[in-house]
């Protein structure tokens, strides 16, 4: 353990199950360690606290890393006792992978994780399907977003309306306004998204009102409706994974506010759908939100919110406890201010 909190990686050689012990006894230690270091009062410092926990749990147990081989199959573990792999490794990484090669024994279970939620799927309750997800997609495991804009769609209807959904993901809100009768663009910057979302779109039989590109935020164009589920903590992402939770500086949705008014049609509006957590902790001020709307000549014309259900909003232990039980996530119907 000492040499790894160090900085050295090491290669396990023993068999599967002990690898898989060994992974956990050390996240054991770390966690004991970071239980001990206590915090303060102050919900931002407990936040931060957090998040160095987490950064030092990824770097750490990021250097037990595992051999990867040719199998018969397609890539292998080469640990006696592993399990079949190759179908996980080859979504999740594609067929470029350098073999003999090595991972982080971490990132691999991440993998074959991935994979089974994308045989299962991801049930969604408004959209009465499963989604297919894969490895580094975010998957909608939390429902607060996508339940807003179901309500959305039966409130200000969409059909007819040329629709954009900015950082689709899995494509699940674009998934929504497409079945409601939006004809729908969805960008994202990540291929992996982009191949997740369309998948997802010709398995609901939506492909044909639902084009999935590659791009930053906007894309070309003007919409009727312009939808984003932004980031909603204003802080560093650890992983990739991360940057679906964490915006660093709150610079996406800075650039989403920023540039929706060019990106509307005349009469326009946009749907941000945003959780107040961060103003909780105390990461962005009370009311920069809305300065930061009001600089961008945007103004609210009404909206929707939804209170947390998500399990860590009823655990009491939680040392955020107070700030997620009372969270909040708002839709706002944004349109051009009047000049």
């Amino acid at each position: 353990m000492a040499l790894v909190r160090g900085g050295a990686a090491l290669i396990y050689r023993g068999d599967y199950r002990n690898a898989r012990q060994l992974l956990a006894a050390m996240g054991r230690r770390l966690a004991g360690r970071a239980d001990r270091l206590g915090g303060t009062r102050s919900l931002r410092d407990l936040f931060l606290e957090e998040r160095r926990k987490h950064r030092l749990e990824h770097e750490t147990l990021s250097r037990l890393a595992v051999l990867i081989e040719a199998g018969p199959s397609g890539p292998r573990v080469a640990l006696a006792k592993a399990p079949e792999v190759a179908e996980a490794l080859t979504e999740a990484l594609g067929t470029n992978f350098q073999l003999p090669g090595a991972l982080p024994l971490r990132d691999l279970l991440g993998m074959v994780g991935a994979h089974e939620w994308r045989s299962k799927g991801v049930e969604v309750l408004p959209l009465g399907a499963h989604l297919r997800t894969r490895w580094g997609v975010f998957a909608p495991v939390r429902g607060e977003h996508v339940e807003l804009v179901a309500e959305a769609v039966k409130r200000w209807p969409v059909a007819g309306k040329r629709a954009l959904d900015v950082g689709t993901g899995t494509g699940v809100l674009g998934l929504l306004l497409a079945r409601a009768g939006a004809l729908v663009t969805a960008t994202d910057i990540s291929p992996d998204a982009v191949a997740c979302a369309r998948e997802n779109a010709q398995r609901l039989a939506v492909a044909d009102r639902m084009e999935v590109v590659e791009a930053d935020l906007f894309g070309e164009g003007r919409f009727e409706l312009v939808v984003c589920n932004p980031p909603w903590l204003p802080h560093e992402a650890v992983t990739a994974l991360d940057r679906a939770v964490y915006d660093p500086g709150g610079r996406f949705l800075a650039r989403f506010l920023d540039g929706l008014a060019a990106h509307l049609a005349p009469g326009g509006e946009g749907w941000l759908i945003l959780s107040d957590l961060a103003e909780r902790l105390g990461l962005r001020g009370e009311d920069e939100l809305e300065r930061q709307l009001e600089a961008a000549g945007l103004t609210v014309a009404g909206g929707i919110e939804a209170a947390p259900r998500h399990p860590r909003s009823r655990d009491a232990a939680d040392p955020l406890h107070e700030a997620r039980s009372k969270e909040v996530t708002a839709l706002r119907r944004l349109v051009v201010r009047s000049r």
